[in-house]
Parts: structure tokens; C-alpha cells; sequence
């Protein structure tokens, strides 16, 4: 049988890039004299990568924004985004010891992110996170992504690892319905930037802080997950 193996959502979930990403939006529609937008907001904007995030920043200012402005604007958040990068942005306090832990037992890493390659990898890099995970996968490594269950589906081959063997922790619908999508637990958690309580999304359990995340947890629900009771039952 492979290592279990637990796949982190970015960010809200291992880093805590809100102060960024606010930053770098409002330079961006700073373009069009909007409004900037706040902490507050960003619940309502991010998760499906900076293309939305942009869009959906104009709505919430109660503008409209053409089809051929979002490319230049793209363009403008990214320049911004990686001159400043790392900036504010964190690692959530007891994200290193929760990966010490997992590994000292065995587990491989894995990130499945809507952030672009071009954002993720860097920041990764210069956070100094990037050689603790086995592989990641962001917004445009696939034609897919998350709440796909393929964007996930993906990660684990990449990463030489099982779906019935693999565990899900986010903070954000799309990675509770991505999980579900592809037959796999979810770790929910709740310091992140879901617009809503994680508990209603219906993850397999929540989690307060990193020290929660623990080796028993992920080997509780894997052992729930009834694609691994029947991968368990066959033998």
C-alpha cells in the first residue's frame, strides 16, 4: 500500500497571504478608481484564482468590467503581486511542526492550490515550504481545478500516491466539494477564508489550529473513507 498522503489547499490553509492579496487587488482596480476593497471582503473573492478574484472585486464595488479588460488587469495584479511576494504573508502558526509530524510518520505532502504556478511556486520557494511537499498542483497545471474532483484526482498520481489512501485539508468550499468530488476525506479549517462557518460545508472534521492536525486524525478518517474499507476488505 502507498504512504498516506495529505494534500494542503494554499491559501487560508497553510499561508495566511490575505494582506497580499488585498494589496495587490486594490493596486489593481485602483486602475479604474474603485473603491479598495478590505479583509472583510476577501471572503467573497478568492478561490478561483485572480481572474475572479478581479471580477468579482468590480461587482462587489457595483462596477462592470469588459471581457478585454481582464487580461491588462490580470497582468497589473501579477506584477504587483510577485515584486512584493513574499510581502506579509505566513505560514499559519503550527504549519511546520504539523508537517515534521506527518512526515516523521511516514506521510507524504502534497498542495493543491486555484493559485496560478506563476504566484504559488515562488512563494513557496521563498517561504522556504516548496521541498516539504512531494508535488503541487495549482490553477493552471490542468484544463481542471478545484471544485473538480480531477484537480485532486491529479495531485495524488503525481504525487505516486491512492485516493483511497489520501486525506483533503482546506478552508474553502471548493476543497470540501473537490474532496467529495473525488471520493476522499476532508479536514476543514477554520482559521481561513471561507464566507461561511467550514462546519456547513460538511467536511469529515474540523480543525481549530495545526496542533490538531494530527497522525491519529489522518488515519481515522482514511480508515472511514469507505473507498479504503473496500481497498482494506479485498485483502
Amino acid at each position: 500500500m502507498t504512504a498516506p498522503l495529505v494534500i494542503f489547499d494554499l491559501d487560508g490553509t497553510l499561508i495566511d497571504t490575505a494582506p497580499d492579496l488585498v494589496a495587490s487587488l486594490n493596486y489593481t482596480i485602483a486602475a479604474a478608481d474603485l473603491a479598495p476593497v478590505t479583509y472583510e471582503d476577501l471572503t467573497h473573492l478568492v478561490g478561483q484564482g485572480a481572474r475572479v478574484m478581479i471580477r468579482r472585486a468590480y461587482q462587489l464595488r457595483g462596477a462592470t468590467i469588459e471581457e478585454a479588460e481582464v487580461e491588462p488587469l490580470l497582468a497589473r495584479f501579477l506584477a504587483h503581486y510577485k515584486r512584493e511576494m513574499p510581502g506579509a504573508s505566513r505560514p499559519y502558526p503550527g504549519v511546520i511542526e504539523a508537517l515534521d509530524r506527518l512526515s516523521a510518520a511516514g506521510m507524504t505532502t502534497a498542495v493543491c492550490t486555484n493559485k496560478l504556478e506563476e504566484l504559488a511556486v515562488p512563494l513557496m520557494d521563498t517561504l522556504g515550504l516548496a521541498e516539504r511537499f512531494r508535488v503541487m498542483t495549482c490553477g493552471d497545471t490542468f484544463p481542471v481545478r478545484k471544485p473538480d474532483a480531477r484537480h485532486i484526482l491529479g495531485t495524488i498520481e503525481r504525487a505516486g500516491g491512492d485516493p483511497s489512501n489520501s486525506v483533503m485539508i482546506g478552508d474553502s468550499i471548493n476543497d470540501i466539494l473537490a474532496a467529495r468530488n473525488a471520493g476522499i476525506p476532508s479536514i476543514a479549517v477554520t482559521f481561513g477564508y471561507s464566507d461561511v462557518p467550514v462546519a456547513t460545508l460538511d467536511p469529515g472534521h474540523v480543525i481549530d489550529r495545526f496542533s490538531d492536525l494530527t497522525v491519529e486524525l489522518v488515519q481515522s478518517l482514511i480508515g472511514r473513507n469507505p473507498v479504503a474499507s473496500a481497498v482494506q476488505s479485498q485483502r
